[in-house]
């Protein structure tokens, strides 16, 4: 049965029920349940922008209906194609069956395309198929995957948040259109040659948003109209922030950023990481090594220097609150054995980030201890989610819903700290945070990219990453600077990594150095690290880092622009070439160059001893390159030098 209602076109068939409906411009949201009604939640698409009304035909056969720029039809026995403007097909739904025999993939198979195959509890497995329509497609975005491929074409990606993984389900096709997997369970991508599907371990409704557009920014722009804004990037995002793992009382910190201001190195913000507590679940300073925090941020002010400190959502049974909180229902349930989640300086457990009344009691501790005495930036930590007891079961929120906590936990955990903040007054908010869900851009996600291996290969994994998070609507991110994971200063091959790193990371979106180097020193509590300061990697590593945190002072004015473009737009910070010249063939080929913002093209260097690099400049542009010595006509390869102290950067003219 094909019938239109209100602004939808609505197909049914005995216990299957599909909505497709307009929403933004150029876009539909569709939705399908086997439930006696259509689930109410909207997930990530928190605004569903004004359109003019649809028009939708129907017969006895097929029924179509069109908003803008895009059309679906669906035959009578509910098969979905998804077309543009000019009638290319974008979407066909893959099923193979008997139920249509004028489809001519009419099969013996017996493969729906939408399949919702219940589960105890009153949930369906839901997987949804596509057709592969051209093998030369290219498909970006998704989040954040330890690989280094940017096109995702061929890819088997896990749809769940781990340290170093950011499941954000939205990807922009080289056909003309976006797709945002609206679910944020746990689940499977697979965007094979032969069949696309999408997969909810554990759901109520199959639900996904998908637009065309005629270019990459079209389809980007329309996206972050349905999902949200990020906020406008404060001033102190701009520049240079310097961390290590870690700071571990309040002299040595405020001798960092002394040393930073004697040597006159620009210096916007550093970090007092984890383990500054006494207890976990306390969320303030322990004072046998932060005597005066007060006093600590008001030097750092003067020293015009920002402090940042790492929250955890741990809540460990020797806290001051543990009582108080398991009494009100504050902390994660457990249906089995004792209130351990996860092992880490001593069995702890979370704090309950859905539960609202739980937000509201960490956000008065943390105004309390932190905000209220000058800090406003906060690395929202999620508490190393691989040491956690890794099973559906005691991480439910509700009956029935098999939500890994990963994959909400970070949205709502950063909304709690934003909300809070703004109802202050404070309304450019930064949370630093390991993991992010489509929308978390809206709480002021500044996502990191993990606790990732300091070498050659997690170097290059970390530029596709950055890229694809751009695409799926995560302006805000950034690394750490040299790799998390070891890395000896004194060792002259890390050395080199550390600074073609450190110069790549002037041209991420922020700019932060961190890592948890080697050798440890001794008798200092909870892995403090060795030294990851500029000047820790001798003079000649000092000097590149000192010219690089220059240029990134001096593209201040143009940063502060593009972090207006995000914040308006959707934009991202870091651009794939083919976002800025998708007319370019080849540039949707190149995947080891970028665009940061629409000006600077570059090339990081991303193997060691290379001096030279081959760098494919885009058409329609000629190129100079950063010192000026030289101006290329696009369209072209060219051959650089890149000295040790020196990253290809090109001139947009």
């Amino acid at each position: 049965m094909l019938f239109a209602e209100d602004d939808k076109l609505v197909f049914r068939f005995d216990d299957h029920i599909l909505w497709i409906q307009p929403w933004g411009e150029n876009a539909f949201r569709v939705r399908a349940t086997r439930q006696a009604s259509m689930p109410t939640e909207d997930w990530a698409l928190s605004s569903k922008p004004p359109t003019s009304s649809p028009t939708i035909k129907t017969s006895d056969q097929e029924a179509s209906i069109t908003n803008g720029k895009i059309t679906a039809t669906i035959s009578r026995r509910g098969k979905i194609i998804i077309y543009d403007s000019k009638g290319n097909k974008l979407l066909e739904e893959y099923a193979r069956h008997r139920k249509d025999p004028m489809d001519p993939k009419c099969s013996a198979l017996t493969i729906e395309a939408r399949e919702l195959r219940p589960i105890l509890g009153g949930d369906y497995h839901l997987t949804m198929r596509f057709e592969s329509l051209s093998p030369k497609e290219k498909i970006f975005g998704m989040g954040q995957y330890q690989q280094p491929y940017l096109n995702l074409k061929g890819s088997d990606l896990e749809l769940a948040h781990r340290n170093s993984q950011a499941s954000v389900p939205f990807a922009v096709s080289s056909l003309g259109y976006g797709l945002l997997w609206n679910n944020p369970g746990l689940g499977r991508a697979v965007l094979g040659t032969n069949v696309m599907s999408f997969e909810a371990f554990s759901t109520k409704a199959l639900d996904y948003w998908v637009v065309a557009g005629d270019k990459p920014a079209e389809i980007e722009e329309a996206y972050a109209k349905v999902t949200g804004y990020v906020p406008m990037m404060p001033e102190y995002g701009l520049g240079f922030w310097q961390c290590k793992l870690r700071y571990w009382n309040q002299e040595q910190l405020l001798n960092v950023a002394r040393e930073y201001r004697r040597r006159e190195v620009p210096l916007d913000l550093i970090v007092v990481d984890f383990f500054h507590w006494k207890h976990q679940g306390e969320w303030s300073f322990d004072p046998e090594f932060w005597p005066d925090p007060e006093a600590m941020v008001k030097e750092l002010k003067e020293l015009k220097v920002e402090l940042m400190v790492s929250i955890w959502p741990t809540v460990e049974n020797a806290s001051e609150n543990f009582p108080e909180m398991l009494e009100k229902g504050l902390l994660i349930r457990h249906d089995r054995g004792m209130r351990v989640a996860m092992q880490c300086d001593g069995d702890v457990t979370h704090f309950d980030a859905t539960n609202p009344s739980a937000r509201e009691f960490i956000w008065a501790k943390a105004k309390k201890n932190y905000y209220d005495m000058g800090i406003k930036v906060f690395w929202l930590d999620e508490a190393e989610p691989e040491y956690s007891i890794y099973d559906f079961d005691i991480y439910r929120y509700h009956a029935g819903s098999n939500l890994q906590i990963g994959n909400i936990f970070p949205k709502e955990y950063a909304r709690g700290f934003y909300e809070g903040m703004t109802a202050e007054g404070q309304e450019n908010i930064v949370n630093l945070l390991r993991c992010a869900w489509a929308g978390s851009q809206k709480y002021g996600a500044l996502v990191w990219s993990g606790d990732i291996a300091s070498s050659w290969s997690s170097f290059r994994n970390q530029l596709a990453a950055g890229l694809n998070m751009g695409i799926a609507g995560i302006p805000w991110w950034t690394t750490d600077i040299g790799g998390f994971h070891g890395g000896n200063p004194e060792d002259p091959a890390f050395r080199e990594l550390f600074t073609r790193w450190f110069q790549w990371g002037t041209f991420c979106p922020v700019m932060r150095l961190h890592g948890d180097r080697e050798p440890k020193p001794e008798g200092q509590p909870t892995a403090s690290g060795a030294d990851n300061e500029v000047w820790s990697y001798g003079e000649e590593v000092y000097g590149i880092c000192k010219k690089y945190i220059q240029m990134r002072e001096v593209m201040r004015g143009y940063t502060r622009g593009l972090m207006r473009e995000a914040h308006e737009k959707g934009t991202p910070v870091m651009r794939t070439l083919f976002y800025e010249f998708p007319e370019d063939e080849r540039a949707w080929d190149v995947e080891t160059e970028y665009m940061f913002g629409d000006k600077y093209l570059v090339a990081p260097v991303l193997e060691p001893g290379q001096r030279t690099s081959k760098v494919y400049l885009p058409g329609q542009a000629s190129w100079k390159l950063w010192d000026g010595t030289q101006v290329y006509d696009g369209g072209k390869e060219v051959v650089v030098e890149c000295p040790i102290d020196s990253m290809p950067v090109f001139v947009r003219q």
